[in-house]
């Protein structure tokens, strides 16, 4: 295969994708793509983008964290909001109740990552199930006794207050930060993003015909990109133009903000939307090398923000304990994120490869190292654990532990 140089020149909106071959004698074929400012497209004037899907498991998630912080819950009845089934009620909402989304349907189930590898998705699962056990058993018949090392229940962070285990972990926080990674990030940059779903069956040729979904107003192709950007920008008030209100959730899009509003990395947001955004123009335009290339964009800088989360966490509870008097309450919330983000890292991509940044294994030994440093877990934590974990992650990333910790 003839390697490609790609000349990009954007033109009041139009992008020319000029494809120069290394034969001289060959013509070079020239792609306009009509890349809009804001993430809005049609056809026959009538809207194309839809991830209705994805915002339907992002409000299921947020009834599900905010159950666990609910100590009258029932282990069966949080069970159940993960594996929601059609018409039970589970949620307050009813549109929610009538849905056929779950979010355990889509939590390490994307085609790259767990297609061919089932054992590891039901570990996955599990995970979220013992998190979801263990703070209805531990944590919620503890609520208001006060916490110390070994013992569960309620410490002061604060003006707030948080629950915690015995080892100082705050499930609920386990449960949301890592389902950023095993759903949101998984679906978007290992399912929705690959080539194995943008191109399945006739995909391409539909798209290329611009034969839409039975249905539909939009083609396969286009509606699989804007399932990955749902799980990016579902709740946002303008989902066209979804950096006037990051933080809509409490998932990732919660994060990317958090992530922009540091100095160093300010701009990241922008980032990540125009590689949306362009991406879905070159499906408009039948460029496929361009989506592919945003796409890779894409996975590199959101693995980035979970990255920098991970090791913000973990310095920011290291500084709360280096206090003339520790803050315990305070780092053990950071820790409890930080655990989230640390495992949320197997489900980020590496460009160019089908590889995590860090592989299951890896993330269980850095979580086994956050917690193994004496009997009681985060109470007996060491400044140089949480060093040598935040050097490992920075390492493999574009960034250094003191631009992601402060």
């Amino acid at each position: 295969m003839k390697k490609l140089a790609f000349t990009l020149m954007t033109v009041t909106g139009l992008l020319f994708v000029s494809c120069d071959s290394d034969d001289d004698n060959d013509t070079p074929d020239e792609t306009a793509i009509e890349n809009p400012a804001i993430y809005a497209f049609t056809r026959n004037n009538e809207n194309t983008v839809n991830f209705s899907g994805q915002t339907t498991r992002i409000r299921m998630g947020e009834e599900l964290i905010s159950k666990l912080k609910d100590e009258t819950s029932s282990e069966a009845a949080i069970d159940a909001m993960f594996a929601h089934v059609e018409g039970a009620n589970d949620f307050s909402e009813a549109e929610l109740n009538a849905s056929d989304k779950s979010i355990k349907s889509k939590t390490a189930a994307s085609n790259d990552f767990f297609f061919a590898n089932t054992a590891d998705q039901a570990l996955i699962q599990a995970d979220f199930e013992a998190w979801i056990a263990a703070q209805v058993d531990e944590v919620f018949p503890n609520w208001n006794t006060a916490a110390a090392a070994g013992s569960p229940g309620q410490i002061a962070d604060g003006s707030s207050t948080r629950y915690i285990s015995a080892k100082g972990l705050e499930y609920n926080q386990l449960v949301n930060k890592g389902l950023i990674g095993a759903l949101m990030v998984d679906q978007a940059l290992n399912n929705y993003l690959g080539t194995g779903v943008l191109d399945a069956g006739s995909n391409i040729t539909d798209n290329d015909a611009g034969t839409v979904a039975e249905g539909k107003t939009y083609t396969t192709m286009e509606h699989k990109w804007d399932e990955a950007y749902g799980y990016v920008y579902g709740l946002n008030a303008d989902v066209a133009n979804p950096n006037d209100d990051l933080g809509a959730d409490s998932f990732l899009n919660k994060y990317v903000g958090r992530v922009e509003g540091d100095a160093d990395f300010a701009g990241i947001a922008d980032d990540i939307f125009q590689a949306f955004k362009l991406g879905r123009a070159a499906i408009v335009a039948g460029d496929y090398d361009v989506r592919d290339e945003q796409a890779q964009i894409i996975r590199e800088l959101i693995s980035e923000v979970i990255g920098i989360r991970a090791v913000y966490y973990l310095q920011q509870g290291k500084q709360a304990l280096d206090q003339p008097s520790p803050e315990f309450g305070t780092a053990f919330h950071d820790f409890s994120e930080g655990y989230g983000f640390i495992y949320s890292l197997q489900f980020t991509r590496k460009p160019g490869t089908n590889e995590p940044y860090f592989t299951k294994a890896e993330v269980d030994a850095f979580l086994s190292d956050l917690m193994d440093d004496g009997p009681n877990g985060l109470w007996d934590v060491e400044f140089s654990t949480l060093d040598s974990l935040s050097e490992a992650i920075a390492e493999r990333f574009d960034f250094t532990v003191a631009q992601a910790g402060s």
